[in-house]
């Protein structure tokens, strides 16, 4: 880049040539077209999809730790095993 700035080159002219040596990926802000789908559009995408892992993973959670309840023939043992009735 020095080399360039000391040959008289232009802003636009530098930009020019570091982009295509580079590639977009140099520039602070890169152009929008499909090769730079990703930097564009990859951090939103991977929010959306972290935001959608959680949630599931909370979901099934809370569907685990939920208590269903006993059956009445849980509730009949629970009551015999208290009482005594298996002496």
């Amino acid at each position: 880049m020095r080399t360039l700035i000391k040959q008289g080159k232009s802003d636009a002219e530098i930009r020019e040539f570091m982009v295509s040596r580079y590639g977009d990926f140099v520039l602070y802000r890169p152009r929008i077209k499909p090769e730079t789908w990703v930097l564009w559009f990859g951090p939103f995408l991977l929010v959306i999809v972290a935001v959608a892992v959680l949630l599931t993973y909370l979901r099934r959670r809370n569907r685990a730790v939920e208590d269903p309840g006993l059956s009445q023939e849980e509730l009949k043992q629970a009551q015999a095993l208290l009482q005594g009735g298996d002496k």
